[in-house]
């Protein structure tokens, strides 16, 4: 096991197999996530960049199993922003310093495609670096919205077991997801993606799957967390991810994708009160608060027991910031893009498609 974490930290290139064997064997679980802290020193830095997150609307279309906001889950209070009153929360999210804000709702129709090219171009003259996660569009929808200026795209595979993904997310195409990732990433887009960890029925054969399958399409940024039920969903008696695992598929993830952006999620700190920072130390260079203000905080609710969900955005930002420097590491001051290099072994086959 040794020798496959020094295999992974030189080459960053592991198989399916030895990937499997990291993942099942938990006596080096240290071992992986130090590896994988300095690989994430070596490439990206000591630097955390932070995106400013606006939850918009928490209505959606989609009825995935998992998910809070899911179309037939009644017990949730529904919102939807006025596009001022996002532009209003994005220049508050510049006057805190944050270099990028990520827009991210639930499949919500109610914004056309004209009303979030106007969005984008209002955050854009605040001259922010600007992420989507607003789910499964048309191709030419995604094309509208990078020419009319968005940066990067976030949208999660969740799992790539096509069985799994589609029992999860009832009338959704798993080739339909992949082909969106593709179109996204064709567009010239900052793509990012990621997984949950924990899903019933979920192997651990499958998570090797899904760090492979963020290499294959050279992701630009990972989110990775664990499953945490939702008492309003069909999966609210199933049992959820740890901690540990999570942090495991994701510093085993900075190992095969060296130079990518990697956020400490908010699951994690959810399931550990020091969760992001043991993130941010095992591989982890990117944290992503709320700036969202107000109840609209408590009604964005993927998961039971969200943090911070009753704090300020200012808070969100010292707190955050506080946490950064208590370990060594600085608030970065760039917009944070992805810094490519070539950062494979060629000969060795593990070609990273950077060079």
């Amino acid at each position: 096991m040794n020798e496959l974490i020094k295999k992974a930290e030189k080459t960053h290139n592991l198989s399916k197999d030895e990937l499997v064997a990291l993942l099942k064997n938990d006596s080096l679980d240290q071992e992986i996530f130090d590896a994988a802290n300095r690989v994430r020193k070596k490439y990206v830095g000591d630097e955390v960049h932070l995106r400013g997150l606006i939850e918009f609307s928490n209505i959606c279309r989609q009825n995935c199993l998992y998910c809070g906001l899911r179309r037939d889950n009644d017990k949730i209070t529904r919102y939807r922003l006025e596009i001022d009153k996002a532009i209003e929360f994005a220049e508050k999210a510049s006057s805190y310093g944050y270099k990028t804000v990520v827009l991210q709702s639930g499949e919500d129709s109610f914004y056309t495609v004209d009303k979030v090219k106007y969005l984008i171009g209002k955050i854009k003259s605040l001259d922010l670096a600007l992420t989507l996660s607003i789910g499964e569009k048309t191709r030419e929808e995604y094309e509208e919205y990078r020419e009319a200026g968005a940066d990067r795209y976030l949208l999660r595979i969740e799992t790539t077991d096509r069985k799994l993904y589609e029992k999860l997310n009832p009338n959704m195409s798993f080739d339909n997801r992949v082909k969106c990732l593709k179109d996204i990433k064709e567009l010239g887009y900052e793509l990012g993606t990621g997984c949950m960890v924990g899903l019933p029925e979920q192997s651990i054969e499958s998570l090797a799957d899904d760090i492979l399958f963020f290499k294959e399409m050279r992701a630009d940024m990972i989110g990775i967390g664990p499953f945490i039920p939702n008492h309003n969903t069909p999966l609210s008696d199933s049992k959820g991810g740890t901690f540990e695992i999570s942090l495991k598929v994701m510093a085993l993830t900075r190992l095969i994708l060296p130079d990518i952006n990697i956020p400490a999620t908010t699951a994690m700190e959810t399931l550990n009160p020091k969760g992001r920072l043991i993130a941010l130390q095992s591989g982890a260079n990117v944290a992503m608060p709320n700036v969202t203000e107000g109840e609209y905080r408590k009604y964005y609710e993927l998961y039971q027991g969200k943090i911070c969900v009753n704090d300020t955005p200012a808070h969100c930002r010292s707190c955050i910031t506080g946490k950064i420097n208590s370990i060594g590491r600085i608030v970065s001051e760039e917009y944070g893009f992805r810094k490519k290099s070539c950062s494979c072994d060629c000969t060795s086959g593990g070609c990273c498609g950077d060079c």
